[in-house]
């Protein structure tokens, strides 16, 4: 929701109702996550996306439908060759959709939402899909001593057992960043056949860390960006770490590397990509990286570079383990030389490696296309 969020809080703020369809629950070679969401407001005008163009049209019918009888709807989408001309998905797998009315009058909590995913605030959706409750009822959960924006309301899924319960539960997906459907008795007693709750965790944005304000870093800190990551460009040299030479809303930091990140927080989602490719730069500073949590460690350099620079960094100490996490040369063999083919070839190792993907083409591959995150349960 996070990239059609603008379209949402401009419908609601000039109180009009729109329809807001999300994917609670997915399996097998779905085309999108769970959270993935797409919202029919005044004029027909659609936003967003929850199968990549397969069941959209499905979905905009559906969304109109629930705008004007302010029914919440749940529907599961998979896959039939029967018919042509069938709705449903071509990939193969299933996707199921709740769709709900929303409105100042719905949803007095979704504006104090809007602001903290806007603000980047970290803070959970509790939404019921289905069971005694009602559905399309929501929860907002804030981490725990936080509360929500003035003059906001957190909502209930109405039973105050089934709210302290899921209460409990948003507050452990937001820390872990993740978002999934649950279920619970009535009284919020973990049941398979009751009510049905998606958890939709808005965490901060990931960061992104680039060491070396060379061309090759305004590229990839573009494509960063492009992913949806908080960018940050760091150099010692305050000459080339200047605001001008990086796409907006980049950070950009005149600082020693490896000073930098010693005092930057980083978690299991950072990517950290060092362009330095000079030892007294690089060094210091994957000594540092190669020793707290990161989801990529990527350094730029020919094989002769990695290769002394990998001597130095075991004269430095690091084991085996440690130097293992590093991806050197940096990014995927794609043959790329500009900036922009460079970029292009380290997001893709970043995305390989975020979900699990060999980075090989889909013709020489077989079975799903859409992999799930590595560590996670097929649906």
């Amino acid at each position: 929701m996070r990239e059609i969020l603008p379209a949402l809080s401009r419908w609601y703020a000039e109180g009009s109702p729109f329809g807001l369809a999300t994917v609670v629950a997915v399996s097998r070679s779905a085309p999108r996550d769970p959270g993935a969401a797409m919202a029919v407001g005044p004029g027909d005008e659609v936003v967003g996306s929850v199968s990549g163009g397969c069941v959209e049209g499905a979905v905009f019918e559906l969304a109109r439908e629930v705008v004007a009888s302010g029914e919440a709807h749940l529907r599961t989408f998979g896959y039939s060759d029967d018919d042509a001309f069938a709705v449903g998905l071509t990939c193969g797998g299933e996707i199921t959709v709740l769709v709900r009315r929303v409105s100042p009058e719905d949803d007095p909590g979704f504006a104090a939402v809007a602001e903290s995913v806007a603000a980047g605030r970290p803070v959970t959706v509790a939404t019921v899909t289905g069971g005694p409750a009602p559905r399309g009822a929501s929860l907002a959960v804030w981490p725990d001593g936080e509360t929500w924006p003035a003059g906001g309301t957190p909502g209930t899924l109405g039973a105050d057992g089934l709210d302290a319960a899921v209460t409990a539960d948003a507050r452990g997906e937001l820390a872990q960043g993740t978002s999934e459907l649950r279920h619970y008795g009535p009284r919020g007693e973990r049941r398979e056949d009751s009510v049905g709750v998606f958890l939709h965790s808005f965490a901060p944005p990931p960061r992104m860390l680039v060491f070396g304000a060379i061309d090759y870093a305004a590229a990839v800190a573009r494509i960063g960006g492009f992913l949806g990551y908080r960018v940050t460009v760091c150099d010692a040299r305050p000459v080339f770490a200047t605001p001008q030479r990086f796409p907006d809303g980049v950070e950009v930091v005149a600082e020693w590397p490896h000073i930098h990140l010693s005092g930057t927080e980083t978690d299991d989602r950072t990517v950290i990509c060092v362009l330095t490719h000079d030892p007294k730069f690089d060094v210091p500073l994957l000594e540092e990286a190669l020793r707290r949590p990161a989801a990529y460690i990527g350094a730029m350099g020919s094989r002769r570079t990695h290769d002394e620079r990998m001597a130095r960094l075991r004269e430095a100490g690091l084991r085996e383990d440690e130097l293992s996490r590093l991806r050197s040369p940096v990014g995927l063999d794609l043959g790329a030389r500009t900036p922009e083919e460079v970029a292009v070839s380290v997001a893709a190792e970043i995305v390989a490696l975020r979900w699990g993907g060999t980075g090989s083409p889909l013709t020489a591959t077989t079975g799903t296309i859409h992999h799930r995150r590595p560590g996670t349960a097929p649906g």
